[in-house]
């Protein structure tokens, strides 16, 4: 069988493409059929992902559809976004090796990337906070992941010229980023035929919404600012979904929708999925488990988690302050004083921008395209309804309300009000 050209593959023609690729096969320990167990296990929106097992090794296979999976041929979608993804995990991984699985191959034509397998008991996030799981070091490692990957892709570390090039690379993410225009900041605040929530319960709500004049101002500057500000190479969708854990473990996935954006899109995405993940813990509370000491868990991850990347983002900056990048040059910002004053604001700002775009995170998966099994999997609607709305109501108020925020604990104990 000839890979010279795109075809999707299945369990069968994945075995020849890896007797063909010594790349894939030295992993794994050949390619023998009788040897391989392979089984599909995507459960996005977009890709196959095959799990392969050999003798002597394990590996994922993850290729692009040339259409989105969950709604199909459609809605088509450029297979290009496998290059942008395995760029990204090869550069993130330099940067934050202990949070990237590796990328043994790439293969443009099939769209295909090949990387290490993070093998049982690693699981996605989100469903170890369905279950209630704590991950006593998750906000050590994602305020690493996204200390180290936001500020060594950044003009704190750049010269302009090097940060031009790349931005002008990723410029070829179009699609992936129109994807993210549409889902997160068109369509939940218009009619739009891809759009649900909980019906009959959330119908007012989400006409609220469409109909909220403030809220669309706020979520207007918001989308120009994931437009215009080419700030660092993100992720581009870091929810709980992309995040697989053990209990000493925490592995970035998923990065296909990466682009030089605002980092406040990656870190609100990620503290806004948190937030989500609270405001369903009561729809799984059971007898005997209320869930209150796990939410009080969440809030304190998401506590530790900004605490934390604010004192790494900002010892690397002073590491770095006199290297190459060339935001803040050393010969105008040599004072103490002036470049304290500097970070301060640069922080402040990072912290509204974060809030916001999590908040607009929050709103798109209650009343946009694409929900969260946070909330899917209670399984009956007005439960589901209740712990929505409250998300819904928070996420409105956050968006509107951000620049008031200090600090992150103003934010745990607005949530905490919520409820």
């Amino acid at each position: 069988m000839s890979f010279g050209e795109f075809a999707p593959l299945n369990e069968k023609s994945l075995v020849e493409y890896i007797k063909a690729t010594p790349a894939l096969s030295s992993k794994i320990g050949g390619a023998a059929d009788d040897d391989l167990v392979i089984k599909e296990v995507g459960d996005g929106n977009l890709n196959f992902v095959f799990i392969v097992v050999g003798s002597s090794g394990s590996l994922v296979i993850k290729q692009a559809l040339p259409y989105i999976r969950c709604i199909g041929e459609s809605w088509p979608m450029t297979k290009e976004r496998a290059y942008f993804e395995a760029t990204t995990l090869r550069k993130h991984g330099s940067l934050s090796p202990d949070h990237v699985p590796e990328v043994y191959h790439f293969d443009r034509t099939m769209a295909l990337i090949g990387m290490r397998y993070l093998e049982p008991p690693h699981i996605i996030l989100r469903k170890g906070l369905i279950a209630g799981i704590e991950y006593p070091f998750l906000a050590d490692h994602m305020s690493d992941y996204m200390a180290k990957t936001l500020f060594f892709t950044s003009l704190l570390f750049h010269d302009t010229t090097e940060h031009r090039r790349a931005v002008t690379e990723f410029c070829g993410n179009v699609e992936l980023c129109r994807l993210t225009e549409q889902v997160v900041f068109s369509d939940p605040y218009r009619v739009s035929t891809f759009n649900r929530w909980t019906s009959p319960y959330l119908d007012d709500d989400a006409k609220a919404v469409r109909e909220d004049s403030a809220l669309k101002l706020e979520v207007a500057e918001l989308k120009s600012m994931f437009c215009e500000r080419a700030q660092a190479l993100i992720h581009g969708d870091l929810h709980t979904g992309s995040v697989m854990v053990t209990q000493d473990s925490t592995q970035v996935i998923d990065p296909e929708f990466s682009f030089y954006g605002p980092m406040g899109f990656d870190i609100g995405a990620y503290l806004g999925n948190l937030i989500l993940a609270f405001f369903a813990q009561d729809g799984h509370a059971a007898q005997g488990n209320d869930r209150k000491e796990y939410k009080n868990w969440i809030l304190r991850t998401i506590e530790q988690t900004w605490d934390l990347f604010h004192k790494r983002f900002i010892a690397l900056w002073d590491q770095n302050k006199d290297g190459p990048g060339e935001a803040y040059l050393a010969d105008i910002y040599n004072d103490a004083e002036v470049l304290q004053l500097v970070q301060e604001n640069y922080m402040k700002n990072l912290l509204h921008d974060s809030l916001g775009f999590g908040a607009a995170k929050m709103i798109r998966r209650i009343v946009g395209v694409a929900h969260v099994e946070d909330f899917e999997s209670i399984e009956e609607d007005k439960a589901r309804a209740v712990c929505e709305r409250s998300a819904l109501e928070f996420g409105k108020m956050l968006l509107k309300e951000r620049r008031k925020f200090k600090c992150i604990g103003e934010v745990v104990s607005a949530i905490q009000q919520q409820i």
